[in-house]
């Protein structure tokens, strides 16, 4: 972002995950930055303290002085509606108003991009290739989905020679995006309140692999030419020989060069051997070779809500942000290859009306598999409830004797109560913040 013509910047939608990062991006460069959001967060509490001077009234009333001018640049998030007060002021008005992912297009415009796409597996990777970025010591700027462990921002600055992103196929985003290079981790349909079918949603992640200049990497088996990844097949990366141990894996790592033998992964889950692989293919094709890569992953310091563990007396609790079907497997299949003793019990949060809507049996499928069935009322998000679509719908779809709606008040009471001894938290919502409320009873790992 260049900073020689200061601007004043206003986010409708600051304290989300991507918006957060644009704005603390600007105030970095030394703009002035305003916004708004429902509720306050410690994202906001965070960019405040930074500079950013935000509002929780959504009325035109509300806006400070300061921001009513043509000049100031809007950005708001796909996830406001036309119909809000303040978007409606600033477009009548005639402010340059631009959704987020048209803003983050401008910002890679001039910058040698890495966009990582697909429906599962976004985070993890850019996060992956954002730390072999910093420990190979590129001059780079990254724009993560997720924070590392114990991080309280998801913006990493380290310069401008490149910009690593996740593209976003939520509302078409990342149709915007023409970077150098890309990734497709997965084409498993989401978001049909969007795209409608599924063909549709194939067709946009086509349409996305035509607009990467130089090099594209894509899972092994997906309708997408590319440089192909995979685990135990014949992909140009791939991996092979996986050992599991106490906290994560050993692994071959077979390029088109060369094979790099008993590689060490500290994560759980065979998904993120994938993603850890998708993210060397991507450095590789810049030029930092695979051997740093490789080293570069003994220090992954891990994604926040990604296969977190913690001890909890003599029971373990696993906090993933999963709320796709596909994930939700992955995460289970996790559970049983490190725990197979342990009875687990899943506490899900179904994030999304429509979600929950279009994938009702998957969803009923894979929580059946699990010994114990927590569920936790449907988080809205931006949507408005459906009629005939509840969490107590999905319930009575369990097939299941062990099953139960709670509210989350109840949550420490179902753990203390339950015979489990592995509990997953599930979902894309604020269940996360029903995992810190336990923090205090946390043990040792």
């Amino acid at each position: 972002m260049n900073n020689k013509s200061l601007q004043s910047y206003y986010f409708i939608g600051i304290g989300g995950m991507g918006m957060s990062a644009l704005a603390r991006l600007c105030l970095i460069n030394g703009h002035c930055v305003f916004g708004y959001d429902i509720t306050p967060s410690q994202i906001i509490e965070d960019l405040i303290l930074e500079g950013a001077q935000v509002i929780y009234d959504l009325s035109t009333e509300a806006l400070p002085p300061e921001v009513c001018d043509k000049n100031i640049e809007v950005v708001y998030t796909a996830a406001i509606s036309r119909d809000h007060p303040q978007l409606k002021y600033f477009l009548a008005q005639g402010n340059n108003v631009r959704k987020r992912a048209f803003f983050l297009a401008e910002l890679t415009s001039k910058i040698k991009t890495l966009a990582i796409a697909g429906t599962h597996g976004k985070t993890t990777t850019s996060a992956f290739l954002t730390h072999i970025f910093s420990e190979s010591s590129q001059v780079f700027t990254s724009i993560m989905g997720g924070f590392f462990k114990d991080q309280k921002s998801n913006l990493i600055t380290q310069g401008d020679d490149f910009m690593i992103v996740e593209a976003d196929e939520y509302d078409r985003s990342f149709l915007q995006l023409y970077p150098a290079i890309a990734c497709i981790t997965s084409m498993d349909p989401d978001h049909l309140d969007v795209y409608e079918t599924d063909s549709s949603f194939s067709e946009a992640f086509i349409q996305f692999s035509s607009q990467v200049s130089q090099a594209l990497v894509v899972a092994y088996g997906l309708p997408v030419n590319g440089i192909t990844y995979g685990i135990n097949v014949p992909a140009d990366y791939r991996v092979e020989n996986i050992i599991k141990n106490k906290f994560g894996y050993n692994f071959n790592i077979i390029t088109p060069l060369r094979t790099y033998k008993n590689v060490y992964l500290n994560q759980l889950g065979i998904h993120n051997i994938s993603n850890a692989l998708c993210a060397i293919a991507m450095a590789d094709q810049v030029g930092i070779f695979p051997e740093n890569s490789i080293k570069a992953l003994t220090t992954f310091p891990g994604v926040q809500r990604r296969m977190n563990l913690m001890k909890y007396g003599d029971a373990i609790i696993i906090d993933d942000y999963a709320h796709h079907p596909t994930e939700i497997e992955n995460v289970l299949n996790t559970l049983k290859g490190f725990y197979p003793e342990r009875k687990n019990c899943v506490i899900f949060q179904p994030h999304l009306f429509s979600r929950t809507q279009d994938f009702m049996n998957e969803f009923a499928l894979v929580l059946s598999e699990f010994d114990e069935v927590v569920l936790l009322d449907i988080y809205p998000a931006r949507e408005l409830p459906i009629s005939g679509i509840s969490t107590q719908v999905l319930l009575n779809k369990l097939n299941h004797s062990n099953k139960k709606l709670i509210q989350k008040s109840a949550i420490k009471e179902s753990i203390d109560k339950s015979n489990a001894r592995l509990f997953a938290f599930l979902g894309a919502g604020d269940i996360g913040l029903e995992v810190d409320k336990l923090k205090n009873h946390f043990t040792a790992a």
